[in-house]
C-alpha cells in the first residue's frame, strides 16, 4: 500500500472517530451544547435539544461518509462545521486555549479533500 493511501486511511479513520464520538455526545444531549445552542439562537430548551439531536445525527452520516467513500463537498462540510465548533468555545466565553486545541477537527477533513482531491484530480487526467 502506498504511503498517500495509508495517510488517506488514517484522516478518514480520524474524521470517522471526531465525527462519531461528536454524534454520538450530542445524540446523548449533552447540556452545555443545547445552553450554547440557545445563547446562539434564542430558541427554547426543547428546540435546541430537537436541533442538537438533528446534528448529532448529521455528524454521524458525515463519518461514515468520510469512512466508507470520503465525497468532497462532505469533506468540506466537515472542516467548515469542525472550524466553526472549534470556534464556538471562545465565542461562549471559553479559554481561546480551546479553540487551537480544537484544530484537528477541521484540520483533518481538510486534509483528506485535498489528498483525495489531488488524487481523483490526477486519475481523470
Amino acid at each position: 500500500m502506498s504511503n498517500s493511501k495509508i495517510i488517506e486511511w488514517v484522516l478518514r479513520i480520524a474524521v470517522a472517530g471526531e465525527f462519531t464520538g461528536h454524534g454520538i455526545l450530542a445524540l446523548q444531549g449533552k447540556e452545555a451544547w443545547i445552553g450554547w445552542i440557545q445563547q446562539f439562537t434564542g430558541i427554547e430548551i426543547g428546540t435546541a435539544a430537537i436541533l442538537l439531536t438533528l446534528i448529532g445525527l448529521l455528524d454521524i452520516f458525515v463519518a461514515l461518509v468520510a469512512l466508507l467513500k470520503p465525497l468532497p463537498l462532505v469533506l468540506l462540510w466537515a472542516a467548515f462545521w469542525g472550524f466553526w465548533t472549534a470556534l464556538v468555545r471562545p465565542l461562549v466565553g471559553e479559554p481561546i486555549w480551546d479553540f487551537v486545541e480544537r484544530w484537528p477537527n477541521w484540520g483533518a477533513p481538510l486534509a483528506l479533500y485535498y489528498l483525495t482531491g489531488r488524487r481523483n484530480k490526477i486519475s481523470n487526467r
